[in-house]
């Protein structure tokens, strides 16, 4: 099957910066954005004991890992990776992917999405090893963790996986395509250029999922989705991810999609394990000299700090390390080893603070936080709910402070 082409447009520096035309309210400036502009949002939405009023009813699982129709050798290492009751998604999606079933699954994140389309993925690689699939995600690091656990998940079973993303080397990435790897995974600009140099070739990728769709198509890629979608063969099986269905994904979904399973799992609230407040900078008062000292107080273990800028979360950080804390930063002037190793740092609490700007919002899965701290205002509500969600997760307390 010939390869279709990509009309020629601006290069991205990286691989991985949405064309400006794509989304109206992004202008160039000097090859990046000009951020959104904040909306007035009222500081009481950031003061909250307890968002979900209700008591949901608890999730009762109707399988279990064990109950799959799935190969040994791939239950094996599930079971070895400690997962019994799937998650609810995993519960409502694994079994509709493993039919062979278009799957729109809108949950949040934290949710165990990625299991939910990676472990009937291997399945059916297992026993079709001719096929191949592709894994369009927002984000450098989105991309990094799905490929980590689809590692996990295929220990020993000879299946192999590339990750193509903007800022890390196109010369290894040109190295593992050519080795013809099973699972590709990358961000959509990446992935334009690698189809652009003739690198990737989808004609015998059978299997497409797009995680994250909704921040794919705040980052501006929607132009670029629909163009990989389309290179694409048919019949091909299409999973799509999402924590909000907006207009422009329904159109992806009715263009690409056969008769999907809709599977709606998201709750929109902040959860209630997550308590927020403000903190107001007094006229006279430094915002940096605040920052100092709510650090300095006991119970601020593992701090997430949001800044709007590339350079005022770079400043920040390097302000940070100068007073004594030990910091880190990740944003889209760093390279993406830089960021990774930034990241992990923080993980595994060799540092004890990250400051980042939104690019961490969403899709990562950080255990421990105990603090976010919106030093610089979100430009939307919904930022400001991904932005606290890397809180309060797996059941345990989180806090959220809002700096006016």
């Amino acid at each position: 099957m010939p390869q279709k082409s990509f009309s020629k447009g601006t290069r991205r520096p990286f691989g991985g910066r949405p064309s400006f035309n794509s989304r109206p309210n992004f202008r160039s400036n000097r090859g990046g954005f000009k951020k959104r502009p904040i909306t007035s949002i009222d500081p009481m939405r950031y003061v909250n004991k307890a968002v979900i009023v209700e008591t949901p009813v608890p999730y009762v699982a109707t399988h279990r890992f064990a109950d799959f129709q799935i190969e040994e050798s791939l239950k094996t290492n599930i079971i070895t990776k400690g997962y019994v009751t799937p998650t609810p998604i995993q519960d409502q999606a694994i079994p509709h992917i493993l039919t062979g079933k278009d799957v729109v699954g809108i949950a949040n994140t934290g949710t165990g999405k990625t299991a939910a389309f990676l472990i009937p993925i291997i399945n059916k690689l297992l026993k079709d090893r001719t096929q191949r699939t592709i894994i369009m995600v927002p984000t450098r690091e989105l991309a990094t963790q799905i490929n980590d656990e689809f590692r996990g998940f295929a220990t020993g079973l000879k299946l192999y996986s590339s990750v193509c993303v903007g800022g890390a080397s196109m010369g290894l990435q040109l190295r593992e395509l050519s080795r013809r790897p099973q699972v590709v995974i990358g961000t959509p600009g990446r992935l334009k250029d690698l189809l652009e140099r003739r690198a990737l070739n989808l004609s015998d990728f059978k299997i497409a999922v797009l995680d994250e769709a909704d921040r794919m198509l705040d980052m501006g890629f929607i132009n670029d989705m629909r163009k990989i979608l389309s290179l694409l063969p048919e019949p091909r099986h299409t999973l799509f991810f999402s924590a909000t269905l907006s207009p422009e994904i329904e159109k992806l979904i009715h263009e690409f999609l056969s008769v999907p399973v809709r599977i709606s799992l998201a709750v929109r609230q902040t959860s209630s394990s997550i308590e927020q407040d403000v903190v107001r900078v007094e006229n006279g008062k430094e915002k940096i000299e605040v920052l100092h000292d709510l650090l300095t107080k006991p119970g601020f273990d593992k701090v997430l700090i949001f800044g709007r800028t590339k350079h005022g979360v770079e400043r920040l950080s390097k302000t940070l390390i100068m007073k004594g804390f030990k910091a880190e930063s990740i944003h889209g002037d760093k390279t993406q080893g830089r960021r990774q190793r930034a990241l992990d740092l923080f993980k595994k609490d060799h540092v004890q603070i990250l400051v980042a700007t939104d690019v961490a919002a969403r899709g990562l899965d950080i255990n421990g936080v105990s603090h976010v701290i919106n030093y610089d205002l979100p430009a939307t509500h919904e930022d400001y709910v991904h932005r606290i969600g890397r809180t309060g997760r797996a059941g345990k307390k989180g806090i959220a402070l809002t700096f006016v």
